[in-house]
């Protein structure tokens, strides 16, 4: 057992799954060569204190510099029967991010195809590139100014760093975000938040909903702007 510097809610247990909400600044698993303790390795402690060969599974990531909810799978059963049918369990997905720059109209849809390379960068590409994924993300503006622009965000697909490369190529990055061309940094951390999950069960398709909190820097930003008197 292990203290970890980073604080991890626990906010739903049964014998299949977890939902945990992961702060921003820890990886979910480590990389090659690493030996930092992660996300998964907080996760399969807390499995192992009522089951001492029991081990999380991974069914989904997010970025290490992303906070909020994630599932982990209990059992390898649980595992297969989420990862199968992930894009049906799934009924909702929003995230919160604090953009740079204005954006004045109140709600849009990003619709555009990306690519990865071996490196792991990811941008948009023409539409049915080889190689190429439909990414689909709708939005809706919840406040902001002339310097930043709270969003939130829904994705109708899951594609690797999604929302912050569709963000960027619309010239508005996440504020934080200096992989994907941000230019400020005024919370200390990429401004991207998993907000919520709906999920059915994949065994007794309760449907169950995840929700964590805003951070409060988000806001803060806001209300420390020269701009923020504007009405919204």
């Amino acid at each position: 057992m292990y203290q970890s510097r980073h604080k991890v809610d626990f906010v739903y247990e049964d014998r299949d799954i977890i939902a945990v909400d992961k702060p921003d600044g820890l990886a979910v698993i480590s990389g090659r060569g690493s030996r930092e303790k992660t996300l998964y390795d907080i996760v399969s402690s807390h499995i192992e204190r009522t089951n001492p060969h029991g081990r999380a599974a991974l069914v989904h990531r997010i970025d290490r510099d992303t906070s909020g909810i994630m599932i982990f799978a209990k059992h390898a059963r649980a595992k297969k029967a989420l990862m199968d049918n992930w894009n049906e369990l799934v009924k909702e997905r929003v995230y919160v991010a604090l953009a740079e720059g204005e954006i004045r109209a109140d709600s849009g849809t990003y619709d555009s195809w990306l690519t990865e390379n071996r490196a792991g960068e990811v941008w948009q590409t023409k539409p049915e590139a080889p190689g190429s994924l439909r990414a689909i993300t709708h939005w809706r503006r919840l406040s902001g100014d002339a310097r930043y622009s709270l969003l939130e965000l829904s994705l109708e697909t899951g594609r690797k760093h999604q929302i912050r490369v569709q963000l960027a190529s619309d010239r508005h990055p996440v504020a934080g975000d200096q992989r994907y061309g941000a230019r400020t940094d005024p919370a200390g951390r990429l401004c991207l938040h998993a907000h919520l999950l709906v999920l059915e069960h994949p065994f007794t398709h309760e449907i169950l909903r995840f929700e964590s909190k805003v951070p409060d820097c988000f806001s803060r930003v806001l209300s420390r702007s020269p701009e923020s008197r504007r009405k919204n």
